[in-house]
This record gives structure tokens, sequence and C-alpha cells, in this order.
């Protein structure tokens, strides 16, 4: 007979490790299902991880996880073919604790993150696939069925938190195949440097770290961006963009990563790195549109499989987190009241409209779909601002009034006053 618990949770990612941590905290008998030789080799994010969310669950956090620096500069760049405009923030206040974010590399840290849930009391179990959710003949979720041989595993509640690639949600019908459309891929370099040239690099000292985000000619007017973090000997340096996008432009993910490094703007960050690691992803981007069913009879889902992730805003590990949280809440008043059923597990439900969760999910639904109808929002603009503020800049003799009438005319020739007004409130709709 197949043994059992009080949950399982399929995926040890920022979601799937946060439920069993706090479900093994509150006594609970949990396992932690993990694909990959050790949590971390298998998953991959770009690299920045938020402080408050993970101080829910862990105070004090910083003082003994693997990070690499702590973000004090975050930098938006609108490129062009040949130059940048760049928008950024930097913030001193950050340079102490409790900090605001830090990059991290995924290969450590949740290694280490799974640790504290093995020391909590959850059991983890590595290099084992879930192929499936185990349902009695009401149709409740009861347990998983694994590639092992006698594999399967009984809960009260399964907690699904496998990540983008949702192949259990898919083949246990709770979620249909993605639409390219809906879901973006992401490939990253880690390359290494010297320590003391990121330092003068980036202009940051000690641990500080910075964040740059980069739109327009970084993924060639496609929807989705190019990103530079800093790690202590490293960079991480990345694009991604919608499926659909690669697919109609004909091109591979690798090389609009090329592409993005051989920049002007870009190519002096990474020269004289080594590449030591290559990883790709993907991304749900369909957001709260298509989210599958969050809960059921006997199951929960959190994170990236649930398509928690905002990517204006570069959110995914903390609405991950958070989700996870409330996930292992909810699991504990079930358990209280011996009852988990859908209506008992929809608290988790309840739990994430009060967050900042699902509010913000709400708000953003309309900005990913509103970018790929209009194409000219990172197709134009970007260079159009590039173009008016090198005209702008230059000092040649020309009278200023002279020069506004002619860069009015190159904008209203790129785009006319009506589609102006037009993207400017499709954007303002999208993002309000």
């Amino acid at each position: 007979m197949a043994e059992k618990f009080d949950a399982i949770v399929v995926g040890a990612g920022p979601a799937g490790i946060t439920a069993a941590y706090t479900l093994a905290e509150a006594g609970a008998q949990v396992v932690l299902i993990e694909r990959g030789e050790q949590p971390g080799t298998k998953n991959t994010m770009g690299g920045v991880l938020y402080r408050k969310m993970m101080d829910d669950i862990i105070p004090g956090f910083w003082e003994q996880a693997p990070l690499e620096r702590h973000v004090i500069d975050q930098q938006w760049w609108l490129l062009s073919e040949e130059a940048a405009f760049s928008i950024g923030h930097r913030n001193l206040g950050h340079d102490q604790p409790p900090y605001n974010a830090f990059t991290v590399l995924r290969a450590k840290f949740d290694k280490w993150y799974a640790q504290q849930a093995v020391k909590k009391g959850a059991l983890l179990i590595t290099e084992t696939v879930v192929t499936e959710l185990l349902k009695d003949k009401q149709g409740r979720v009861i347990g998983i069925r694994t590639d092992r041989p006698e594999g399967d595993l009984l809960a009260d509640v399964v907690v699904v938190s496998e990540g983008a690639n949702s192949l259990v949600l898919e083949a246990s019908g709770l979620k249909p195949m993605p639409r390219s459309e809906t879901m973006a891929v992401a490939v990253k370099e880690v390359i290494a440097l010297p320590r003391e040239v990121i330092e003068n690099r980036f202009h940051v000292s000690g641990n500080q770290g910075v964040v740059i985000e980069a739109f327009g000619n970084a993924t060639l007017g496609m929807t989705g961006n190019g990103f530079v973090y800093t790690n202590k000997d490293s960079l991480s340096v990345g694009v991604g963009a919608m499926i659909s996008d690669f697919v109609r432009r004909r091109i591979h993910p690798h090389q609009l990563l090329e592409h993005f490094k051989q920049h002007p703007a870009i190519a002096p960050l990474v020269a004289g790195g080594e590449v030591k690691e290559y990883l790709a992803h993907m991304i749900p981007e369909g957001g709260y549109e298509t989210m599958p069913p969050l809960y059921g009879d006997g199951f929960l889902v959190c994170g990236d499989a649930a398509g928690m992730v905002i990517a204006v805003h570069r959110e995914g590990s903390n609405l991950a987190m958070t989700s996870g949280r409330l996930a292992a809440q909810t699991i504990v008043e079930a358990k209280r009241d011996r009852d988990f059923s859908a209506h008992s597990l929809s608290r988790y439900w309840e739990k994430l409209n009060q967050s900042y969760v699902l509010q913000d999910l709400r708000q953003y639904r309309r900005t990913t779909p509103t970018i790929e109808r209009n194409p000219q929002i990172l197709g134009i603009y970007p260079s159009l601002l590039n173009e008016v503020m090198g005209q702008f800049l230059t000092v040649d003799g020309v009278p200023k009034r002279e020069k506004e009438k002619r860069l009015l005319r190159l904008v209203t020739r790129r785009r006319p006053v009506t589609g102006l007004i037009k993207d400017a409130w499709r954007m303002g709709r999208a993002m309000l």
C-alpha cells in the first residue's frame, strides 16, 4: 500500500519549497518532490529575489542564505541599433539591512532553501518525475504517481508547483496545453568576470548590485526584454520573448541572446567574460486570464504553474513564495478541520484575493496582450526616442525652435498624432 502524508508538494522551486517549509514548520508530514538531482538544477529565473516575501518566511534570511549582491541600482534601457536611452533609480537606502532585493544563482539558493525545509521536517525526494495526480472514484485528488517503480504516494492534499511546464496539470485534465501567445522563452548565460572588474564597470563596491532591463532592439522589437544582473563574480545576461514571436521571426533564442550581447551598449559590460552556464526556461505570460483552477478537491496550485507572473514588473518568485505560503496556511487550517474538500480549500483563493497577488495579477492582466497586439510599442518607440534625443542633444548651430519643429515632424511621420494618442491610451488602460 502506498505511503500517505498530510501533503505532497510537486516541484522544489520558490513556491514548492515555501509550501513545504511552512507546512513542516506547522508540524505537518510533507514530502517535497523534485525532478532534478537537487533543487535548483532544473530551476531558472533572471536572478532577482525580493526581500520582503522571503523575510516573511525566514526572518533575517540574508544573514545566512547564499546570496550574490543586494540591489541598489535599477535601470531601464530603451535600445535602438546604436544607442540607449536610460532611466534609473540608484537608492543607497537599499545598501543596508533589511535591503530590498538581491541577485541570486538558483543552483545555490534553491539548494540552501530546500535544506531549510528539510531541517523543519520536510522529506525531500529528488530525481523523481511526477507523471499524474491520483484521483478516487469521486474525482478527488488523493496523491501522485511517479516514474519510480511502486512510486505512488498518497496525501490529503497535493500542492502543484511544478513551474511553467505544467505537465502534471495537463495530464490530469486541469490545464490545457498553453498557446504560444501566452508563453515566453528566456535564455540566460552566467558570464564569469573578476569581482573588481564588475565593481568598476557598474560603479558599485562591496556587495552592492545593479539590475539592467533592456527593451526595443534588445529583442529586435519583439514582446520581451533583455537583462544584465550583477553577481559577486559573474553576470547573469539574458533575453526573453514570446514563443509566438520567435516562430514568426524565425529566430532562435540563442541567436537573440548573441544579438543582445553584441549591442554597443551591452558589449562593453560583458567584454572579457567567460560563459560558465547556459540556461533556458519558459515563462507563463498569459497572466490572470489564463490561470488554471487554483484549488479543488484535494489540490492547490501555486507559482508559475498557476501563471503567477507579472513580466512588466519582473515579478515571479515573489508571487510564487507568497502563494506557497498561503497554500500551506490553507492546508494547516483544512487539517485542523479535517476537511480537504474544494469548499474548504477555497480559503486559498480568499487569501490570495486579500493579498497583493491576485490584486496585482488582475491589474496587469492586459499588459502583455496589449504589447503583443501593438508591436509598435517596442518596435518603433525605443528607436524613435533615441533618434529624437540624439538630434536634440546634438549642438549643430540649428536654432532650437527650428530643431523642435523638425523633431515634431520626425515623430509624426513615424507615428501620426492619432496613433500616439491611441498608444498612450492603450498602455495606460493596460497598466491601471
